[in-house]
């Protein structure tokens, strides 16, 4: 693909430039960084003027430690924050009651489980699509049971797949979607950014509105700090698109500011959707050009599984709004009336931070641990925990094709040289890794023996898998499975693949950063 014929050089823009440096993300930035110096400085000020002070705070750090240790959470973030708060008492226990837990406002959490019990009688399964599954393959059925019990979201039939291997084809997808849309638009996502893609999808968006479509949107202001105003939620209220904001950013320390909403969303008239990791910004479709051309995924189900991301958006929409949604008038047969094609297996499936369950790590672990013949991944992030880096490890020593593909020109250069920390272990153990070469690659996908896949907004990092709202599909035999196999083959070849050589030969400097960055991955 010529990286000329997708892409339009963004000119310097004094105006953007000064904007983005003076803008809602400074200010806001300037005032936490105050508040947590001023907070320290009172601590310290405190501790000289009342001897007992201090003391009494390192005994604060003793409990929160053991409080910490007792957690049913994962060891490597136990281990980053303990070492924190010894390694600095004072201000590591103040740090790790400000951003180390993942939690929210009580009334939030309510509302939170109050959905998604009312909303659990709408994910119903049908008892002979679990039939048919299981005895097709009782392996992939265990895979597929897991989402069930343990997200709350069913497997479906009558779903056809298609798969999306850049960002500018499912943006002409998503384009050509909007513009039948006679019903209702629902689009969730974590980063908006104006410009042509934006743009485009906002222009169909008021044209549906004005029409008398039910448009809505939700948005994650933290993803959104430096690319949208304050105000922008309003500004769509008034172009007719009902509009949310998922955890408003406020120069007020919260740990609140932990869970962010990464999910993509978009659901068209009830059997419509899609999904991956595509956000609204240019640079996504390569009309910007950020850390050379980037290599994005995505997925577009029609039919019965549909409804999974519809009231997924309900479910939020719900707890930020106040509203109580009725999930019946948005079923993919309410306007929908004739039967829809079968592909295979499909199941959406939402992971939250706040069921202290996994969901999003083990589908992928489960995908390696049963995987036959081979796995390829697709991760712009390799930030492992233990359990996926035994997985991973294990598969390869088992004799399974076990191939990561990582960004070739990283977006985050810290994170880049903690993901390539890990290449040398995972290497030793056969697994292949590759640099995608022209650029950053941003997809995260996973496809197993050509028969499963997974494609989703999860990352291989700390945050995606511990403390975000995310979303994916899980597929077994379903047309998107091998889609996704052919653009791994096809990517290859565009990729440096790396050798044990090249960990080995790293500058000593590079290597004893790279220890230090190890310790505290969670927190990254």
């Amino acid at each position: 693909m010529n990286k000329s014929e997708h892409k339009i050089t963004d000119k310097i823009n004094p105006e953007k430039i000064s904007k983005r440096l003076f803008g809602r993300m400074f200010f806001v930035g300037f005032a936490i960084v105050a508040q947590v110096l001023w907070i320290l400085f009172a601590v310290m000020v405190l501790g000289n003027r009342f001897r007992f002070v201090l003391p009494l705070i390192e005994i604060i750090s003793v409990f929160a430690i053991l409080w910490l240790v007792s957690k049913d959470i994962n060891p490597s973030y136990k281990l980053a924050w303990t070492i924190l708060i010894l390694a600095v008492p004072v201000a590591g226990a103040v740090i790790y009651f400000l951003f180390g837990k993942s939690r929210i406002a009580r009334g939030v959490q309510k509302k939170l489980d109050l959905c998604a019990a009312d909303s659990a009688k709408y994910l119903r399964e049908q008892p002979k699509v679990r039939c048919d599954l299981e005895n097709m393959d009782i392996e992939a059925g265990r895979q597929s049971q897991y989402i069930r019990d343990y997200a709350g979201f069913p497997v479906y039939q009558k779903t056809t797949t298609r798969y999306y291997h850049v960002g500018e084809e499912l943006y002409r997808a998503m384009k050509e979607e909007l513009q039948k849309a006679e019903h209702f638009i629902f689009l969730e996502y974590f980063i908006i950014d104006d410009g042509e893609m934006w743009q485009g999808i906002l222009d169909i968006l008021e044209e549906k509105a004005r029409l008398g479509l039910d448009v809505r949107l939700i948005y994650d202001d933290v993803g959104c700090v430096s690319t949208l105003p304050a105000n922008f939620d309003i500004q769509l209220r008034k172009r007719g698109i009902k509009c949310e904001v998922f955890n408003p950013f406020l120069p007020v320390l919260s740990v609140f500011l932990n869970n962010r909403d990464h999910r993509k969303i978009m659901v068209i008239d009830g059997y419509t959707s899609f999904t991956g990791g595509i956000n609204l910004a240019d640079e996504y479709i390569n009309r910007k050009e950020r850390f050379g051309y980037w290599k994005d995924t995505g997925i577009m189900l029609k039919g019965e599984a549909s409804w999974s991301f519809t009231v997924m958006f309900l479910q939020m929409w719900s707890v930020l709004s106040g509203q109580v949604p009725v999930y019946e008038e948005y079923r993919p047969h309410t306007w929908h009336q004739e039967e829809f094609e079968d592909d295979g297996f499909v199941q959406p499936y939402g992971d939250t931070p706040l069921d202290h369950e996994t969901v999003g790590e083990n589908v992928y672990l489960n995908l390696i641990n049963r995987a036959r013949k081979y796995v390829y991944i697709f991760t712009p992030y390799l930030i492992t925990d233990n359990e996926m880096m035994t997985a991973l490890r294990l598969a390869a020593k088992s004799g399974v094709d076990v191939r990561i593909v990582t960004p070739g020109i990283p977006d985050k250069k810290m994170v880049f040289l903690l993901t390539r920390s890990y290449y040398k272990t995972l290497l030793e153990s056969g697994v292949r890794i590759y640099e995608y070469r022209p650029g950053f690659l941003h997809a995260k996908s996973f496809v197993c023996d050509d028969e499963i896949a997974t494609i989703g907004t999860i990352n291989m990092d700390y945050r995606s898998l511990y403390l975000h709202f995310e979303c994916g599909v899980w597929l077994y035999r379903a047309e998107a499975v091998l889609q996704i196999k052919e653009d791994a083959l096809a990517l290859f070849p565009q990729c440096t693949e790396i050798t044990l050589d090249f960990c080995r030969n790293q500058n000593a400097a590079v290597r004893m950063l790279q220890s230090i960055l190890r310790l505290f991955a969670p927190l990254l």
